[in-house]
């Protein structure tokens, strides 16, 4: 049984001569999308390397996912027209029941299987198990969106309980409303929250780009809100870049920690991570200072912790409230 003291002093020793700490005494969440979810066995290093990021970090990794591609499909062999507005998937109440089926169930279920298969600890969740995120109907639209929800807050003692068992819980993004009936969270929005309510030190965006390329074609290893908007608007971040970039700097802001872009195709970024160097564009919140590029590489965190180490928890009650 691991330790349940908030601090971890190899994780806090995890740090550039500045003193910056790469991941601190908060757990990494970690959201996948894309192909590694459409398709988990075209991506079979992306699973021992979550698996290497979980041991290396003292504590330790939450997967959060979605499953666009899945949910279409059941959908289009029910007979049932699906459609988005502004980037948003509408929910009529006749949809979200296969929606929860395919994300909270097949989806799930498959990843758990990726990583139980190379010996990780997975275990599948929603955000409505044990309280973990209060949701409700989202609001923010300008419209209807059916049962579309967002997360208000949370109590993260299930996902504390869970990592200082060494489990690595995997999170699809159907939540709960007060009645108990099932609401489609973004999984974008998803993993922000329980970053936030989980005190994350960090939040990892894999998609199907290494990072953020700069006008010099590299990548760039950190952008805040006015970089961002400085490249946009000369044209180095450019069509399907820009939401992705906007997105993780929400992200970033709503979690209150650096949302990391990077590649679920390139799992050696990962393993970097996990030796404590730098990898994939790191989105800052607004509060946080924008590191100098120049600053020296980060030592590696502590190696793959042993079943009697000391593993923090969180101490997020009703986080968001």
């Amino acid at each position: 049984m691991r330790s349940t003291s908030p601090f971890n002093l190899r994780s806090l020793d995890a740090h550039d001569g500045a003193g910056r700490v790469l991941f601190g005494a908060g757990p990494v969440v970690v959201k996948l999308g894309g192909l590694a979810v459409d398709d988990p066995t075209r991506c079979p290093a992306l699973w021992p390397a979550l698996r290497e990021l979980h041991d290396a970090h003292p504590a330790g990794l939450v997967v959060v996912h979605g499953g666009a591609v899945a949910v279409d499909r059941m959908l289009d062999r029910l007979g049932l027209r699906s459609e988005r507005r502004d980037g948003i998937r509408l929910t009529p109440e006749d949809q979200i029941d296969p929606i929860t089926g395919v994300l909270a169930g097949s989806v799930n279920t498959a990843l758990v299987g990726h990583l139980r298969r190379v010996g990780a600890p997975a275990v599948g969740l929603s955000l409505g198990s044990g309280g973990l995120c209060r949701v409700a109907r989202s609001t923010r639209c300008g419209f209807d969106p059916g049962r579309v929800g967002e997360v208000i807050g949370g109590d993260g003692r299930l996902v504390e309980t869970l990592l200082a068992q060494d489990f690595l819980p995997v999170l699809s993004s159907i939540g709960l409303d007060d009645d108990g009936r099932p609401l489609n969270v973004n999984a974008d929005e998803a993993a922000a929250g329980i970053a936030r309510i989980v005190e994350a030190s960090a939040l990892v965006l894999l998609t199907d780009v290494r990072g953020v390329r700069g006008a010099d074609g590299g990548y760039l290893p950190t952008l805040d809100g006015a970089a961002i908007d400085r490249l946009v608007g000369a044209g180095t971040i450019a069509g399907g870049m820009i939401p992705k970039v906007r997105g993780a700097l929400d992200a970033a802001r709503l979690a209150r920690v650096p949302a990391i872009i990077a590649s679920w195709s390139e799992p050696e970024d990962l393993l970097r991570l996990a030796r404590g160097e730098r990898a994939g564009t790191w989105v800052l919140p607004p509060s946080e200072r924008s590191p100098r590029l120049d600053e020296p590489e980060l030592p590696a965190l502590a190696p793959s912790v042993t079943a009697d180490a000391d593993r923090p928890m969180s101490r997020a009650h009703n986080a968001l409230n």
